[in-house]
């Protein structure tokens, strides 16, 4: 049986997303089915959105599903399912005049995590920008937590963004810190295509 994990990827440095979106494929790679849930990003079109888009089509084109055989798949054949959903309304200030929207948008997208959670037909959770979320009071730790306990065993749940709250890090299994050394944004260089977006 899988023991699923909870892994948090936390810290001001660049590339909390980047490396969940590794772990992501990498997962469907070995057969598992994926699901990532974006907290705060909008329907806007990303890099990250349009590879998925494609490799959905690949596999629709090739006519694979999970009974197929794929040869080197190295996991008995059979190739995952991978697919995201952006949830968010984009950053919000708690000033905001738009700022119950956004709390709403977050609890919709905590409601659909818990939802797909317990629906069986998902391996890995990617809650992506997370604790933006609760760092920001679009969610509170304890609604978050509440998430973890109904969190399947065999389930992994990858959780993303700055400032993990103590409570739930104190639940993950692996947590891994970004360090920021040096950053583009720091030289005046504006958010760049397939880097941050």
């Amino acid at each position: 049986m899988q023991h699923g994990l909870v892994m948090v990827h936390t810290g001001d440095g660049k590339g909390k997303t980047t490396a969940a979106l590794g772990l992501a494929l990498r997962a469907w790679g070995a057969g598992l089915r994926v699901l990532i849930l974006q907290f705060i990003k909008s329907d806007r079109e990303t890099g990250e959105k349009k590879a998925i888009e494609r490799l959905t089509a690949l596999d629709g084109l090739c006519g694979l599903d999970d009974s197929d055989d794929v040869p080197d798949a190295g996991n008995g054949g059979r190739m995952g399912h991978i697919e995201l959903r952006s949830c968010g309304l984009g950053f919000a200030r708690r000033d905001s005049a738009h700022f119950a929207e956004h709390r709403q948008a977050a609890l919709d997208a905590l409601g659909m995590a818990r939802h797909e959670m317990l629906s069986g037909q998902w391996d890995m959770l990617i809650l992506d920008e997370i604790n933006y979320a609760m760092r920001g009071g679009l969610l509170t730790p304890e609604e978050v937590l509440a998430l973890l306990d109904a969190r399947p065993a065999s389930m992994h749940l990858v959780l993303t963004g700055r400032g993990v709250p103590d409570k739930i890090a104190a639940r993950a299994d692996l947590i891994t810190e970004m360090k920021l050394v040096r950053h583009p944004y720091q030289q005046g260089i504006q958010a760049q295509r397939g880097i941050e977006f």
